[in-house]
This record gives structure tokens, C-alpha cells and sequence, in this order.
């Protein structure tokens, strides 16, 4: 697919999703547009499925007929084989193209009202998985698709012929995922995500990170490596993050995630199945991280994460006995998890791994506790590797600048931490700043090579932090100063000295004319 055919796409997804949006705000119409085209996904996963298993007793899995026996009997065998391998069933009258046909449908005798078959299929969709391996992973995934949503229409018949709008809008959309080479929807589904977190306000961090960020902390975390056992996100929100990491290697044999927000939870399960990720090989689970931890006893080769910026938690004293921040001899305060996330992930981190985090700056600088967090990680464990400042306005939400810290337990180069400026390498389109490919290379390459470049990188040695009494800003290491061009004050005196002299000439000109109109002078 060329990239003019992939924007034609997203364009045409867009302009569906806007169908929806009448009175609703953006996370409200997100929520139906990506169910249903979740819902298209699974359908033409399930029908490519079977029709491969019919293929050889030359039937198409939407021809079965379910009322005979032999029809029960294939249904019967199909639905044990699609569990297994995609963890799901849907019936051949509960695919996607069949309820949306029916929908429009202007055939006598035949009702085109199918919001309640539609939620039946949905509902049945996950029920589909119960007492299975996948169970966890389908339970609840369209519980924020109310079909009967006066937001939808204000009478059922306004809310079906919406539906079966869209659904008809969709149908005609070819996927292709017959072609396993081609992620067309997942690129598709991270667009729409993106379009709609750009319209989200300050809601947008909590389920989004910019793409371009996406890619630094994947880039970063893969650095030396082409095989991933394992990738995690304590605060995964849509799981564009670790589906980042997936697109920079060649192999992640298992991603972890832990999301508090229900609904940006089950877009991001939603998310995993629909970029291919086999329901055994992830495991995302709804909690919040830092008060109750769902993968504990696990450590993990690749971490990234962009926790919620200076969040509040209980910091209850309970925790200093936690595996996780006792070894510290303090909590990071109530009032900023900020150094709570990154001990949290410190705790997960496997020993050859590798962890990057987006933060605010302030957790770079501030005192108290976090200063003294900062000092135990950077005296007593040497694990921070690098630390990476980022422009201000690049997330959705927010215009403060933010940077990346890196942590590693087994470092490459335990001699100086790596600091790198990139606050003013970016491109300003409209009200956001947005960073390019080559601003992303040349940070990469940059942390990569740790090379060191006049007001943009410095190898900071561990003595030199110490004397700054471990405060991490960035200036301090980097110095990115100008100095202006020297003021030659002789020639601008002769200058003032001819601007005098050009004045009284000036003043006598117009003396002239005035005393030829016979005027008075305004000398």
C-alpha cells in the first residue's frame, strides 16, 4: 500500500468517525468508532480463520448453514478450533459484513433494526471466551459501546439508522488482512487514536503519547538488541508505547501493561489484538500501579513508560516496608509519584534491561525526597544512564517541557551520564511542536554513540554531578549560552555624531521652506 492509499484511508476512517460525533465530545465518540472497527477486525479474523479450515471440504464459513446438523457440526468443530487459536467466535449471521448488510437492508419482509442483535453479538463475542485461556483478555471490551445511548439518537430509531450508517460506511473498507505483510489497520487505528487525543484537551495524556516520543523510548530501550522476551508499560494507556517497541525489533515474546482507567484499558487490549499480538502473548491488567501492582515478582527486559505528570498517591508509610521503595529510606511525596513510577520500574527492570521514562522537568531539580532518590540511584546504584531534554508543547494536554530519563543496572559506560539538550531541535506546526525524523535521529544517534556535541550534549562524570548536589537540570551540564557580538562604542558615537549633523541640516532645509510660504518655523 503506498502512502497515499494509507492517508486515503485514514481519511476515509476519520470521516466515518465524524458520522458519529453530533453532541458528543471526542473520548465519547472515540470509544464507538474504535469498538466498531474492533468489531469489523474480529469478524474478518474469524471468517479468514475458518475459511481456511473449509477450505478443504470446499466451503466458505458464511454459506454454513447453523439449522442443520452438519451445519451444527462444522460450527461446533470451528468454534473449538478459533478459540484456540484466536481466542474468540462469532457464528457466520454474527459477522461484521452480515449485520451491517442487514442494517441497511430495504428488502420486504425483512426488519433492517439491529441495535439489539447488534449488542447481542457483542456481549456474545466475550462470552464467547468464558472458561477459556482469553477470557481475561475479552471480558468487558465493549462495556463502553451503549448502543442505546441517547447520545447516539434521542428515539431507537434514530440510534439504529446512525449504526447502520456507519457499519455500512465500514463495510465497504477493505483491510486487507489476508495480506499478513501489511499492519493497514493497525497504522489506520493508531492514526484515529492520535486524531482523537489531539482533540481530547487535557484528557489526551491519559491514554496517548506523540508518536515521535513513542519512537525515542522504543528506540532506545531495543538499543543493541533484535529479540525482545519481554516488554512492560506500568502506565500503558492505549499500548502505543509498547506496540512502538514491537515495530523496532524483530521479535517481543510477551508484553505487560497496567492501565487505572477503565475505559482506556480496554482500548488497550483492543489495541494488542488488532495490531496481531496473540492474546497469549500479552497481559495488561486494570489497576493502579504504584497502590496495587499487578505483575509483582516479575522482571522485565524493556521498559518504558509516560506516567501521569506529577500525579498524587497515597504515599502511604505502609510502602517503605515495599519491596519495591524500601531499600530508598524514603517515599517520594504524596503530592508527585513522579520518582515513585520510576522506583516502581527500577523494581522490574531485569538486569539486562533497559527502562525509559518521560517525566517533568521539575523531577530533574526538586529537593526534599526526590533529591534524595536521585542520589541513591545515581551515588549508590549508578543506574541512571542518561537524561534527555525535550521541547515544551509536544504532548497533547499539556505545553510544559518534559524529558526522557534512561536507567540501566548493568551500565555500558558507568564513568558519566549522558545529557543531551534537544529542547530547541523541533518543527512548530500550528500551536504544537512536533519533532521530526531527523530531530529524532540525531537524539538517538547521539545517545547511542554518546557523543558530545557544543550546546547540545555533555558526558557528565559522576563526581561532577555529586558537586551540583545531584541536581540533574540540564543546563547545568549542558550549556547552550550565547554570547551576543560585542558593542563597539566609538562607532556608535561617530554614528550619533553624524545623525546630529544631518539633523541640523534637516532643521535648516525646513527653515527655509517655511520662510519661503512666510510661515513660522517649528524651531
Amino acid at each position: 500500500m503506498s502512502e497515499d492509499q494509507k492517508k486515503q484511508l485514514e481519511q476515509q476512517l476519520w470521516n466515518i468517525a465524524n458520522t458519529l460525533r453530533g453532541k458528543m465530545n471526542a473520548d465519547e465518540f472515540r470509544d464507538y468508532i474504535l469498538g466498531f472497527i474492533f468489531f469489523k477486525y474480529l469478524a474478518e479474523k474469524m471468517e479468514l480463520y475458518a475459511n481456511s479450515i473449509l477450505e478443504q471440504d470446499g466451503l466458505k464459513f458464511r454459506t454454513i448453514d447453523e439449522t442443520t446438523l452438519e451445519g451444527k457440526e462444522y460450527i461446533e468443530a470451528i468454534r473449538e478450533e478459533s478459540l484456540d487459536k484466536l481466542g474468540y467466535f462469532l457464528k457466520p449471521n454474527e459477522l461484521f459484513s452480515e449485520i451491517a448488510k442487514r442494517g441497511n437492508s430495504d428488502m420486504e419482509g425483512i426488519s433492517n433494526f439491529i441495535i439489539e442483535d447488534l449488542q447481542k453479538i457483542l456481549i456474545n463475542i466475550q462470552q464467547s471466551t468464558m472458561g477459556t485461556e482469553s477470557e481475561d483478555d475479552f471480558d468487558n471490551l465493549f462495556e463502553d459501546m451503549d448502543l442505546n445511548s441517547t447520545k447516539l439518537g434521542k428515539t431507537p430509531e434514530a440510534r439504529n439508522e446512525i449504526i447502520s450508517k456507519v457499519l455500512s460506511h465500514l463495510d465497504k473498507i477493505d483491510f486487507k488482512l489476508e495480506d499478513t505483510e501489511l499492519d493497514v489497520l493497525g497504522d489506520a487505528y493508531e492514526y484515529l487514536i492520535g486524531q482523537f487525543a489531539s482533540g481530547a484537551g487535557k484528557k489526551a495524556g491519559e491514554f496517548y503519547t506523540p508518536q515521535e516520543v513513542s519512537t525515542i523510548l522504543a528506540k532506545i530501550v531495543t538499543t543493541g538488541k533484535t529479540k525482545l522476551k519481554s516488554a512492560y508499560d506500568p502506565t500503558s494507556g492505549s499500548g502505543s508505547l509498547l506496540l512502538r517497541i514491537a515495530r523496532q525489533v524483530k521479535e517481543v515474546s510477551n508484553f505487560y501493561g497496567q492501565e487505572m482507567n477503565r475505559t482506556t484499558y480496554n482500548l488497550c487490549r483492543m489495541n494488542m489484538i488488532l495490531h496481531g499480538v496473540h492474546y497469549r502473548k500479552f497481559n495488561i491488567k486494570q489497576e493502579d500501579t504504584l497502590e496495587h501492582p499487578q505483575h509483582l515478582g516479575m522482571t522485565f527486559e524493556a521498559i518504558v513508560a509516560n506516567p501521569p505528570f506529577s500525579a498524587n498517591w497515597s504515599a502511604n508509610p505502609l510502602f517503605t516496608s515495599d519491596d519495591r521503595f524500601s531499600q530508598y529510606g524514603k517515599l517520594a511525596p504524596s503530592s508527585k509519584a513522579d520518582f515513585a513510577f520510576v522506583q516502581h520500574m527500577i523494581h522490574h527492570l531485569a538486569e539486562n534491561g533497559t527502562m525509559a521514562l518521560v517525566l517533568p522537568h521539575g523531577a530533574l531539580f526538586r529537593g526534599g525526597a526526590e533529591q534524595h532518590i536521585r542520589k541513591y540511584l545515581i551515588q549508590d546504584r549508578n543506574y541512571l544512564d542518561a537524561v534527555i531534554g525535550l521541547p515544551a508543547n509536544i504532548f497533547y494536554g499539556t505545553s510544559i517541557p518534559t524529558c526522557i530519563m534512561v536507567y540501566k543496572k548493568c551500565r555500558e559506560n558507568p564513568e558519566d551520564v549522558l545529557f543531551i539538550d534537544a529542547s530547541q531541535h523541533f518543527e512548530k506546526v500550528k500551536t504544537q511542536n512536533v519533532l521530526r525524523e531527523e530531530h529524532i535521529d540525531k537524539i538517538i544517534e547521539t545517545y547511542r554513540n554518546r557523543l558530545e556535541e557544543d550546546k547540545y550534549s555533555k558526558r557528565a562524570t559522576l563526581a561532577e554531578i555529586a558537586t551540583n548536589d545531584y541536581n540533574l537540570n540540564i543546563p547545568r551540564y549542558v550549556d547552550t549560552f550565547e554570547t551576543e557580538d560585542s558593542i563597539d562604542i566609538n562607532a556608535i558615537a561617530n554614528e550619533i555624531k553624524k545623525m546630529d549633523l544631518q539633523i541640523v541640516t534637516t532643521n535648516k532645509t525646513i527653515a527655509d521652506f517655511c520662510k519661503q510660504l512666510n510661515i513660522a518655523t517649528p524651531f
